[in-house]
């Protein structure tokens, strides 16, 4: 992919475009009817934040009694990628698979392993296979991980000069899907070009916004969409970009530039070189007519980055005119881009109050698009740099090295803070992921940890997320969620190799969140979900109701008052049939079947019941798949298989007869009992001796972990739950039931 979000654009913006070039830009996608809402599942609620789980270490997600209740005005953001398609070039070349190949393949640029320069090239290769980001079995699952852990909103990356319409609407169709079938989704948002951001935002505006499109999905910030630009960038407007120098501002001494606008204007900026040196600063004034001329605005400019525009921008618009622009006091290493031919016949270049050859970059932002845009979206500037922080009010970051700054709005709020999983930084500059000493995925406390495990434990993260809690901002912005390629390079930053990977490289050095295959699995999901829940709080896991018989007679009107219901995510059974990276593989799944919707726990002196409803009527008994009950009765993932000690259904003798099995450790099963059982329509309710539990004890209060599963294909293997049949909760979620002694 081509290098992108770089500080030091001079390089970076070149490498860009070579890939650019190269890169084909795939058409736009059809828009389907608007999806009629299923009034029976109208806001449905599934209390994800009260599920429990422990990860594949043992971690158990805190609850109510660790975090508290839900705090108001806290939100979670994830970068999410929509390329994947958009940039096939091959492949897929997986660099995971490739270096087990030939471990010496990082040095040989022509082996045949490879794929062309600059091609994308996966870290590794998603549980869901090497996917296209239009796959709808995909953005399903994406949409139902993601709001099950407490994500508020995806934020798209497009920083790259593409807006990927063909994707995000897509992802659009199938979130609007979800939330009419009752299910719920994130929102979304757009982190645009940090450089040059008026064409992406022009074109979200023209094809998302302005028309109405998918409103509701649309995250407000301050009342209006949030979009990630610079908004003294978004309208091109008058002046000059065109250099050829860079005119060093020395101490003491000003630079400065006229110019003459037929039409108001709200913002006027130049194009300011560092050559990379931090803690920079300067002062810009605008003067009226020239240099002696009335002082109309002033601001200071500390830790500037380099090659960034700065920008004087006006409540007001100021009127047609003559005006003078300055840059004086300046601060370390700092200066003004130039061009020395007259290259912007409204104005002149100055160097101490005296005019001077040539003209200086300059961005007059007219009146015109960019202030109904500026009026339709809530702006912050993306800060590109690792290192830097803000250097104004309302700017957000999206990647930083430990410890981040926290990002104030202009109230002086703490407003947003990022974390990382992991970040191409070295030594304290910008790098590639493939170098030595880049902060991977173990790293924490200034050093990769090597450890044996320590991939497994999300150190980075952790360290990151920590540091966030303390500050405690009111939104979080997390990289990332899928991105998983990285173009293939030969020099980035002034750093040449014989391969280079920059922004993803490996297991230990990448930063994508979602479910892998092999390697940390679905670790790094729930490390995420246990810290969102330290930052948002949850709710209170409900009371059971008193004990009550129930009648195992396919009469289900004695369950209408047993509280709580238990809920799972609405049309979420597997049904896939897309092509995956370059039509290597077509993936099909049409595993789906029973769609769990309801589910309750009713108990009395002999006897737990359990009670489910599907959303169409359940299919008939057959096979070991069907309709499968998980219980964890000793609250303990380290017993049993993956912490479930007794399953029912998974064997069958006659009509309404299941048997229950214990496990004789993993997926080792010994029938220990029967359970009664009675089915109509789309209900099923189900009775189990407490005795054959183990929990007969009526001094005792109950606390139980349950799960249901449909048509799972993978037996043994707890990561079938996010990919085949039905999962209620998915993943390795688990309903809690609670139940005082009688």
């Amino acid at each position: 992919m081509p290098a992108r979000r770089r500080p030091h654009c001079a390089l970076t913006l070149g490498a860009a475009l070579c890939l650019s070039l190269i890169l084909l830009c795939m058409g736009g996608a059809a828009m389907s009817a608007p999806q009629r809402p299923d009034e029976r599942y109208s806001g449905w609620d599934t209390f994800s934040d009260t599920w429990v789980a422990a990860d594949a270490l043992g971690r158990t997600l805190p609850g109510y009694d660790q975090v508290g209740p839900p705090r108001k005005n806290r939100f979670i953001g994830i970068f999410y990628f929509l390329w994947l398609g958009e940039h096939v070039n091959g492949g897929p070349y997986d660099i995971t698979k490739i270096l087990q190949l030939d471990p010496q393949a990082m040095q040989k640029p022509d082996s045949p392993l490879w794929g062309p320069l600059h091609a994308p090239h996966h870290w590794g290769e998603s549980l869901y296979g090497y996917y296209l980001s239009d796959d709808a079995y995909v953005l399903r699952r994406h949409a139902q991980m993601l709001s099950d852990a407490g994500v508020d909103v995806v934020i798209f990356d497009v920083t790259n000069q593409f807006t990927y319409r063909r994707y995000y609407m897509a992802l659009l169709q199938v979130f609007s899907e979800v939330r009419a079938a009752g299910g719920r989704t994130p929102q979304v948002a757009f982190l645009c070009p940090f450089w040059a951001p008026a064409k992406v935002v022009s074109e979200l505006y023209r094809d998302l916004y302005e028309p109405g499109l998918y409103s509701d999905l649309w995250f407000r910030w301050q009342g209006k969409p949030l979009i990630l630009a610079d908004p003294s960038l978004i309208e091109e407007g008058e002046g000059s970009a065109q250099q050829n120098s860079p005119a060093a501002l020395a101490p003491g001494r000003t630079l400065g530039q006229s110019f003459t606008t037929d039409k108001p204007f709200d913002a006027v900026a130049c194009h300011v070189p560092t050559w990379m040196t931090r803690d920079s600063a300067m002062t810009l004034t605008l003067y009226q007519n020239g240099p002696l001329g009335e002082r109309i605005a002033r601001k200071r400019f500390t830790k500037v980055s380099d090659n960034s525009w700065l920008s004087l921008t006006f409540r007001q618009p100021l009127p047609a005119g003559t005006y003078y622009l300055e840059m004086s006091q300046a601060r370390g290493r700092i200066g003004w881009w130039s061009h020395t031919d007259d290259v912007f016949p409204k104005g002149q270049a100055y160097a101490d109050g005296a005019p001077t050859a040539g003209d200086r970059t300059l961005r007059i932002s007219v009146l015109g698009a960019g202030m109904r845009l500026r009026d339709f979206f809530t702006f912050r500037k993306p800060q590109p740099d690792y290192f830097q922080g803000p250097t104004m009010p309302n700017m957000w970051s999206w990647l930083e090295v430990f410890p981040q700054h926290v990002f104030h709005n202009e109230k002086g709020e703490k407003e947003q803070m990022s974390v990382g999983v992991a970040q191409n930084a070295v030594k304290g500059r910008l790098g590639s992921m493939s170098e030595p000493g880049a902060h991977g995925r173990n790293w924490h406390n200034g050093a990769n940890d090597p450890s044996p495990g320590a991939i497994m434990r999300g150190l980075n993260f952790a360290e990151q997320f920590e540091h966030a809690l303390k500050e405690d901002p009111q939104f979080i912005f997390i990289t990332g969620w899928n991105e998983w390629i990285a173009g293939r390079f030969a020099e980035f930053a002034g750093v040449k190799r014989p391969v280079m990977f920059v922004d993803q490289f490996n297991q230990e050095f990448s930063r994508d969140i979602e479910p892998m295959k092999g390697g940390h699995a679905d670790t790094y999901y729930y490390q995420m979900v246990s810290y969102i829940r330290r930052f948002k709080g949850v709710r209170k896991p409900p009371a059971a109701s008193r004990p009550k018989t129930i009648r195992i007679d396919g009469d289900f009107s004695d369950w209408e008052d047993v509280l709580p219901e238990y809920r799972d995510d609405i049309g979420d059974p597997a049904r896939r049939d897309h092509p995956g990276w370059n039509n290597v593989e077509h993936y099909r799944n049409d595993t789906g079947r029973n769609d769990f919707v309801r589910m309750k726990v009713a108990r009395d002196r002999d006897h737990l019941y359990f009670y489910v409803r599907t959303k169409e009527p359940i299919t008939a008994p057959e096979g070991s798949n069907w309709m499968l009950l998980f219980l964890n009765t000793d609250g303990d993932p380290a017993t049993g298989w993956e912490g479930y000690n007794f399953v029912v259904n998974r064997q069958r003798r006659g009509d309404g007869v299941s048997v229950l099995e214990e496990s004789q450790r993993g997926w080792n099963w010994r029938p220990k009992g029967e359970a009664r059982y009675r089915i109509q329509g789309s209900e099923m309710e189900i009775a189990i001796r407490r005795a054959d539990l183990g929990i007969a004890d009526l001094s005792r209060p109950i606390r139980l972990e349950f799960k249901w599963s449909d048509n799972m294909q993978r037996e043994g293997d707890i990561l079938d739950f996010l990919i085949n049949g039905d999962a209620a909760p998915g993943g390795r979620f688990n309903y809690l039931y609670q139940a005082s002694p009688p």
